[in-house]
């Protein structure tokens, strides 16, 4: 008698029921606006009454006044910084600068006059110089002079201090010493295992017109971003810290300098931006401020996140308290002689 062997099962048998799908409704972006539009019309009678009160009247006054003001400056700046990034190239740098680095130092801080880029663009500029040649010295001086005195910034600064025109030359100076020194301090006491050599630019291989728009769209998110929350932070100064104690900080030199330091390391506005945050901070004195202006485009939590990526962290943690505490020194020498 011959046994037959079963015939196997079908393919859609073996592979067994189709798995039951477990997954809830997902929270994706329309449905988020949704809800929150939702929530904002039901919620319209609190906020209607939350922004009436004085002190919210204050606070967007201060904050939309900052931001109409330095708005065409950020934007103008983008656009510069990100053409010089695109269309001037490295090696033009490499060909204008003296070989002896204790001279290309100093020209390559009076070239930010001329060359202008905000902080955002200056980093990976300063990294395609090292990678063509240019002297870490050099290209490091050009990292810090080139957001700090470019004709965008030192305009934005007279246009926010209308009444205090010193202000311009004292942010000049100082910003400049600083560059200079940090440049020098650099070409003295670096050592080449500090600084990583720093990887192509995102934008290498791309063709002009979309490495412009590509750096355009980057510069405007970050420092745009950066702008709205120094705004922010302004107006919560001005509208919800009590006056006393603001006048209280201010009266003490050291404390208003130190204070006024250390906040623009935190907020890290972008340098075409924040004179017109320095002067909606009009309880603190001119030297102050100063020391807002220069430490700003030098030292930031940005910049030291970009310094770190593009040069190593090691360099980073080297070079940013050093520029921190000159920065602060040359602004109080700087405003004791000028302001």
């Amino acid at each position: 008698m011959a046994i037959t062997k079963p015939a196997p099962p079908a393919a859609d048998e073996r592979a067994g029921p189709p798995p039951a799908d477990h997954e809830g409704p997902r929270l994706n972006s329309p449905l988020a606006l949704t809800l929150l539009l939702i929530l904002l019309v039901l919620a319209q009678g609190p906020i209607r009454q939350a922004l009436s009160a004085p002190v919210m009247q204050s606070w967007m006054t201060v904050f939309v006044a900052v931001m109409v003001q330095a708005l065409p400056f950020l934007v103008l700046g983008v656009l510069l910084s990100a053409a010089i990034a695109v269309f001037v190239p490295p090696s033009f740098f490499a060909r204008a600068l003296p070989k002896r680095p204790a001279l290309a130092v100093p020209v390559a801080g009076a070239a930010g006059v001329v060359l202008p880029g905000c902080e955002c663009a200056s980093v990976p500029v300063a990294g395609a110089l090292v990678r063509r040649g240019v002297t870490p010295a050099a290209a490091l001086t050009f990292l810090l002079s080139a957001p700090a005195i470019n004709p965008i910034v030192l305009t934005a600064t007279a246009v926010a201090f209308p009444n205090d025109p010193e202000m311009v030359l004292a942010r000049l100076v100082a910003s400049l010493l600083v560059a200079c020194a940090m440049g020098w301090l650099w070409q003295r006491l670096g050592r080449a295992d500090w600084l990583r050599p720093p990887a192509r630019s995102s934008y290498d291989g791309q063709g002009r017109g979309a490495a412009f728009w590509g750096s355009v769209r980057h510069d405007v998110m970050h420092a745009g971003g950066f702008l709205v929350v120094g705004a922010m932070a302004a107006a919560t100064l001005k509208a919800v810290v009590p006056e006393e104690w603001l006048s209280a900080a201010a009266d003490n030199p050291v404390v208003s300098v130190l204070a006024l330091a250390v906040l623009a390391v935190l907020l890290s506005i972008c340098s075409e931006a924040d004179a017109f945050v320095a002067a909606s901070l009009s309880q603190f004195s001119l030297t102050a401020r100063l020391a807002f202006l220069v430490v700003g485009p030098m030292v930031d939590l940005k910049l030291f996140a970009m310094q770190a990526g593009t040069f190593g962290r090691g360099f980073a943690l080297r070079f940013a308290p050093a520029t921190f505490v000159l920065a602060v020194a040359v602004s109080v020498l700087t405003g004791a002689v000028l302001l």
